[in-house]
């Protein structure tokens, strides 16, 4: 294990966190402001060449109290600062603002005192990364403070030992004796000087997820954020930071990863002089939050990640990071088992015979767990009732003996048994409704706005997450059931709530975050053994923060394999595959109406964690032949594909084809996919170079048994060949090296 080290120059008061792979620098300016210097590259050393220079500007301000103000060349408007104040003195975007009891918002910390300690110091109540024993990592905690207010701002960096990460997350504390509210406050700032800089942001909408833009920045703002009460389908809490040359494998890349499942906000502003900050926390757009005396304010965690690798550097230095001390549970590192739901298969239309019919089909060909999806509760036949009783529509599986019997059924067959939740979402025509009308998010006198014909819960108040945590218990206590699907079918409105005076109606949103971490807490707790799974309509709440808690997700509600190429895709960038879930549906697919090959279906799901959306009933048996074929091959190369290390190669957004592999932890196997969009007459033949081999290497195609060197691989490349004139195609290798042979 190399070693993290935080070292504090007295002389430069300057600070200096690295280890073998990057540097963070941090310099205690004149007056006390906190300057930011550098994060990179490791450095061996620092010797001040980054002191920020003195330079007199027209209309900058120049720093409150003695002997400072008269220093027309230093000026806080300018300076590339760790963490900014509001009004005084930087008209650029504010890392915090505050309101004090008189009405002023003005904020201006200054620097305090250091600690430096082995470790991680953990959050309360929020998600985060995490270290299994203290030399994994150091962590230095800086104190500002505004001694007017007389509040205290911590800001907490922890450098990982042996990964190119810094993790970064603000804590608030009210020393005075009056209340403070909180109407902004960053989780992280980082200042860069003038450089050209283009950033990567992962938009998208419902069926459409984290798609890969790529911009300039020009003077002026520019934000990436949710104000949907979540993460959203619309726009992931990620960006990377990114020279204009650099690509899959080269050149530099910084990524900011929010650890929040929330709303957030990304906001990059290039100053008058190309300077440019960036700041990333919760969104500021309808938040507040009232600090009484003694009170502390936590951030969610940005997790921070520097390549000079290129994008795949980046990306690989993520995966590892969410898929080792993010995540977390007995499913952290286990083969995900290959599932069919019976969602796009029956719908709400579901008795005991049809359910029997799906296991019938299954089992036989390979199937580890069966999940039932929405309809089971209450009294559910469509979408407009029955969300909040969490309790057995018994008159749907009567026949077959309940949910016991069911589950008792699907044991029987060798496979394992999951159930569909909406915890957080409630129907007018429900049970719950009806004895407590008060638990729904809404204003008073205001009529509520629908969503797919339901509404949500008030999780800011303690007493609605209990309600749902006991309902939830009394099924799982009483059935048993190794898998839960996670769903959220719409965003916030009318986020108020009636527990909540007038005039702290800001904390809403964050307090409904924080209610449904402490509900998935309580049941990843109490149920270690049930591997619990995210989903928003697909892929709406995908985030580290859900990761936290629930080692997968859906990616998509998109079966499409060829809109899936894209998704999949984006979501790499920032997301191990162990997390993201794909399936294969019916043709033609229900999201798009395309036509599609089962072959190519199945290579595009079995590059996630697999599974099926389908009935199998309708299929003839040479389709089941295939389908038995997938999963034994997916059984074969899961270890692979879940955990090992994946690269881009060729990209949807480019061009129509699309490239991907799987390399193990020694580089002796690996998988690699091609697709194909579209057939043209008198087609080019194309080539696919891939990456991160042992050069020297023979490795084997286990299929045709022809033998290439690893730099042949990489660097001559692989016709893709044969050619099939169709649209929509792909194809498979896997690769071994060849015992004791070099080229």
């Amino acid at each position: 294990m190399s070693n993290a080290n935080i070292f504090f120059d007295e002389q430069q008061q300057v600070f200096h966190l690295s280890n073998q792979q990057v540097s963070y620098l941090i310099q205690i300016e004149d007056g006390g402001v906190l300057s930011h210097l550098y994060f990179g590259k490791k450095v061996s050393g620092y010797h001040g060449s980054r002191l920020y220079q003195r330079l007199d500007r027209g209309f900058s301000p120049n720093l409150a109290g003695e002997p400072h103000q008269t220093d027309r060349r230093f000026s806080k408007d300018t300076l590339l600062q760790e963490y900014s104040g509001y009004d005084t003195g930087d008209f650029r975007q504010a890392a915090i603002k505050l309101r004090s009891v008189d009405g002023a918002e003005a904020t201006d910390f200054r620097f305090k005192s250091y600690a430096i300690e082995k470790g991680k110091t953990n959050l309360s109540d929020l998600p985060q990364a995490y270290v299994l024993s203290d030399d994994e990592a150091q962590t230095l905690a800086i104190v500002l403070e505004d001694v007017t207010l007389n509040v205290e701002l911590t800001l907490y960096y922890t450098i990982y030992a042996d990964r190119p990460v810094v993790t970064r997350w603000s804590n608030l504390k009210n020393l005075s004796s009056e209340n403070v509210k909180i109407e902004k406050i960053a989780s992280l700032q980082l200042d860069l000087p003038a450089n050209d800089v283009e950033v990567i942001s992962l938009p998208g909408a419902h069926v459409r997820e984290r798609s890969i833009e790529r911009q300039a920045l020009r003077q002026g703002l520019t934000t990436f954020a949710s104000h949907r009460g979540t993460s959203s389908h619309h726009m992931n809490p990620f960006i990377a930071l990114v020279a204009p040359t650099t690509t899959e494998n080269q050149g530099e890349a910084v990524g900011i990863q929010l650890v929040y499942s929330g709303n957030h906000q990304f906001t990059l502003e290039k100053d008058y002089v190309d300077q440019l900050r960036i700041l990333a926390g919760i969104n500021e757009e309808g938040f507040s939050w009232e600090l009484t005396p003694e009170d502390n304010f936590q951030t969610p965690e940005t997790l921070m990640v520097y390549s000079d690798e290129g994008l795949n550097g980046m990306s690989q230095a993520y995966h590892h990071l969410l898929r080792e001390r993010v995540a977390r549970g007995q499913y952290q590192y286990a083969q995900r088992p290959i599932v069919i739901n019976n969602w796009e298969a029956t719908y709400f239309d579901f008795n005991a015979e049809k359910i029997e019919e799906i296991l019938d089909e299954a089992a036989p060909l390979g199937v580890e767990m069966f999940v039932l999806d929405d309809g089971w509760f209450g009294h559910r036949d469509d979408d407009d009732s029955s969300l909040g009783d969490w309790f057995e529509y018994t008159a749907k599986l009567k026949d077959g003996g309940g949910l016991n019997g069911l589950s008792q059924k699907v044991h029987d067959k060798g496979m394992k048994f999951g159930l569909w939740f909406e915890p957080e979402m409630i129907s007018k025509n429900s049970d719950l409704y009806r004895a407590h009308p008060e638990y729904v998010l809404h204003i008073p006198e205001r009529v509520m706005t629908p969503s797919r014909d339901q509404y949500v819960l008030d999780f800011s108040r303690p007493e609605v997450v209990d309600n749902i945590f006991d309902q939830m218990v009394a099924i799982l206590d009483n059935v048993p059931i190794d898998y839960i699907k996670w769903d959220m079918n719409r965003h916030l409105t009318e986020v108020y709530s009636t527990a909540l005076p007038a005039d702290r109606q800001g904390e809403v949103a964050h307090r409904y975050m924080l209610g449904v971490y402490d509900l998935a807490n309580r049941l990843t707790s109490r149920y270690p053994q049930i591997l619990f799974e995210g989903c928003s309509g697909g892929g709406g709440r995908f985030d580290a923060g859900m990761l936290y808690y629930f080692p997968q997700s859906w990616t998509s509600d998109n079966t499409d394999p060829i809109e899936r190429l894209k998704i999949q895709y984006g979501t790499t960038l920032s997301y191990p595959v162990s997390s993201m879930t794909a399936h294969v549906s019916a043709s033609p697919n229900h999201q798009t109406g395309r036509k599609t090959s089962l072959k190519v279906r199945g290579d595009v799901a079995t590059a996630g964690v697999f599974g099926y959306e389908l009935n199998l009933a309708k299929l003839s048996n040479e389709e089941k032949s295939e389908i038995k074929d997938q999963i034994s091959f997916y059984k074969q190369q899961r270890q692979l594909i879940q955990y090992g290390d994946f690269y881009r190669i060729k990209s949807p957004f480019e061009g129509n084809e699309t490239a991907w592999e799987f390399v193990n932890e020694d580089k002796t196997e690996a998988l690699l996919f091609n697709y194909r969009v579209l057939s043209t007459a008198q087609p080019a033949f194309s080539i696919t170079k891939m990456s991160h081999l042992l050069p020297e290497a023979l490795y084997v195609d286990q299929t045709t048994q022809e033998s290439f060197s690893g730099d042949e691989l990489m660097s001559i490349g692989l016709y893709n060949a044969p050619i099939e004139q169709a649209d929509f195609t792909s194809s498979v290798r896997y690769f071994k090296v060849q015992e004791n042979e070099l080229k």
